[in-house]
């Protein structure tokens, strides 16, 4: 995408001319968009969208009687993980057991035939607990550690994130 100020004057030219009030252009992973205020025909970029140093020129530029006020950047608020792992009634951590590939989920090795595991099963060092498919390969995941398998986050056929936390095992 051409990042340069000309540019950006041009699509602000576009929304002053009256035709189109929004304007929203994505290439190569930027994307800009610029929407006319509709009570003063200055337009300006739309603060969350401007990832590039010749655009914030542009902000700069924009007298402050004339431009609309900047809408608040919506950044997604992440999970905030909790310094604590969780813990059973007898006092011990729980151990994470995490997703290594995105991927579907699920908890046989065919729709017909009993989970690897379920919620209360002793599991050792080795066993398998689940099949995350990914691009049409079944990747067995192994347990690292030995317990009893404590939860199941994840439902089966369901499509899971790198890093998902898919099984809570209390150790022994």
């Amino acid at each position: 995408m051409k990042t340069d100020l000309n540019y950006i004057k041009k699509l602000l030219k576009i929304l002053e001319s009256g035709e189109i009030n929004e304007i929203e252009i994505e290439e190569e992973g930027t994307r800009v968009r610029v929407v006319k205020s509709k009570t003063q025909e200055t337009a300006i970029p739309a603060a969350q969208y401007l990832t590039y140093p010749a655009a914030q020129q542009v902000l700069q530029q924009v007298p402050a009687t004339s431009a609309p006020a900047l809408q608040n950047s919506t950044v997604p608020k992440t999970e905030e993980k909790n310094d604590t792992a969780p813990v059973t009634a007898s006092g011990k951590e729980l151990i994470e057991i995490h997703s290594p590939i995105v991927g579907t989920f699920y908890r046989a090795p065919s729709p017909n035939a009993d989970p690897y595991v379920s919620v209360g099963t002793q599991v050792t060092k080795g066993n398998v607990l689940c099949i995350i498919e990914a691009m049409k390969l079944m990747n067995e995941i192994e347990c690292e550690y030995d317990g009893k398998i404590s939860k199941i986050l994840v439902e089966n056929a369901q499509p899971v994130e790198y890093n998902q936390v898919l099984f809570l095992i209390e150790p022994n």
